[in-house]
């Protein structure tokens, strides 16, 4: 393996830019030898970019220092998170439409939490300040509209929606409430990766010549499955949610992933870190291709896009960084992947980052526990955290594009600034799709 580590200095890291902007830091441009001589100086020290939230030693925060957080989902992603919430977010409720598996998660952390069926119960409390949202794509948007509304703060997991239209909706509607809302691309708060695309980013591998991705699937089509007996305890219509009231089928219930009216399949699943990571190393976080077309046939076809500076991203590897992906620039070629990197050559960096800081994300319980101290703290201060809502409704709008042009089988060109496609009424035509009576998204000023 090649360079492997994380920022090597104490410090903040930058918040996302103003509408604006292109992206949630300013390029740096400088040559290797600048980009070496700055590593060189920060190697000496162990990074320390730690939120306050899981610096611990000052005993537990007071009462006035609590956040008091609802978890609206309780799946095994939602397990995950409960675990790794550190102070001073405070878990008080729990919501799931399977009202069994609430009742479990609440009875596995001591017994005390409010248990739901309806996730609304959470949000009309005004002792609850925020939400985590791990629920299914296709159910994801509208809790998170409505978590809005009613003034409360959101951490919502990745991938953010199931169609454009939604992540734009949840966009207006976060700055409408001026809510702090954090996309769980955890990655965005790993040194490692802020390093390695602040390095691609800056110039620091010279001009870009192309990005190689992996070729994650996209889902299938359902055809129809046999009708099962609802389990005790779950309200099927609700989990259905925007998509057609099918009947039950375990094997719908728990691998709904693999369905398109459902979820986008790996592209937006695994696609959702490593076009987030390209994005963010070139710049992009907060616009887009302006051209996607399928290379090869089929769902699961590879798939090119270029952006407005020319630069080619090319979803084509069978396999290797699913949390990023080989950038080749003119100097060298890096493959960022999650909290690592390689270079080749090798010794790029003269200093590469210490190890020290990636190995925390490594042990148990901290896959995203840095993540949610970030948007902890932005609660308390009202900034924007580090994966705010329009970066994650950006970066996976590019997954989305891909798997519309495997859709419809042909080049489509698209306007990051108006989302949309220019002349093309069949492509705009998918950018949001119907949903059943019941569960439309909120009429939006």
């Amino acid at each position: 393996m090649g360079v492997t580590g994380t920022l090597v200095q104490p410090f903040i890291p930058p918040r996302c830019p103003s509408p604006g902007d292109t992206d949630m830091t300013p390029p740096v441009r400088s040559t290797r030898r600048e980009f070496l001589k700055r590593s060189a100086a920060l190697g000496a020290a162990v990074p320390m970019f730690l939120p306050r939230a899981v610096l611990g030693g000052e005993g537990e925060p007071g009462a006035n220092e609590r956040i008091a957080v609802g978890f609206i989902g309780a799946g095994g992603r939602a397990g995950q998170l409960m675990d790794q919430l550190p102070a001073p977010g405070q878990i008080v409720a729990v919501a799931d439409c399977f009202l069994p598996r609430a009742e479990a998660a609440a009875a596995a952390h001591g017994g005390t939490w409010a248990v739901y069926q309806d996730y609304r119960k959470i949000l009309d409390r005004k002792d609850i300040d925020a939400v985590v949202v791990p629920t299914t794509d296709h159910a994801r948007a509208l809790i998170c509209v409505h978590a809005c509304q009613a003034g409360k703060d959101i951490y919502a997991e990745k991938p953010l929606t199931l169609t454009i239209g939604e992540g734009r909706a949840l966009v207006r509607e976060a700055r409408k409430y001026n809510r702090v809302f954090q996309v769980g691309s955890q990655q965005r708060s790993m040194e490692v990766n802020r390093f390695a695309c602040e390095l691609v980013r800056s110039g620091g591998i010279g001009k870009i010549k192309v990005v190689q991705a992996v070729n994650y699937t996209g889902p299938g089509r359902y055809v129809g499955l046999p009708e099962e007996p609802v389990p005790d305890g779950l309200d099927w219509d609700a989990w259905c949610n925007q998509t057609d009231l099918r009947p039950y089928n375990k094997s719908l219930h728990l691998g709904w992933m693999g369905y398109r009216d459902y979820s986008g399949g790996e592209m937006t699943n695994w696609g959702a870190h490593g076009v987030d990571q390209v994005q963010w190393a070139l710049g992009k976080s907060l616009t887009g291709p302006t051209e996607i077309w399928p290379v090869t046939e089929g769902p699961n076809g590879k798939v090119s896009m270029r952006y407005a500076d020319g630069t080619l991203v090319r979803f084509e590897l069978d396999g290797g960084p699913v949390g990023g992906a080989i950038f080749v620039g003119e100097k060298c070629k890096i493959e960022i992947n999650r909290n690592k990197f390689t270079t080749n050559p090798p010794d790029f960096v003269a200093n590469p980052p210490k190890p020290a800081v990636a190995e925390v994300w490594e042990g148990p319980g901290w896959q995203a526990k840095l993540h949610l101290a970030d948007w902890l703290d932005c609660i308390k201060t009202r900034q924007t955290p580090r994966a705010d809502v329009e970066i994650g409704h950006r970066s996976i709008s590019a997954c989305h594009l891909a798997n519309l042009a495997r859709e419809l089988g042909r080049k489509l060109r698209w306007d990051p600034d108006r989302e949309q496609f220019p002349d093309d009424p069949e492509a705009n035509a998918r950018l949001t799709r119907p949903r059943r009576k019941g569960y439309e998204l909120p009429e939006m000023g």
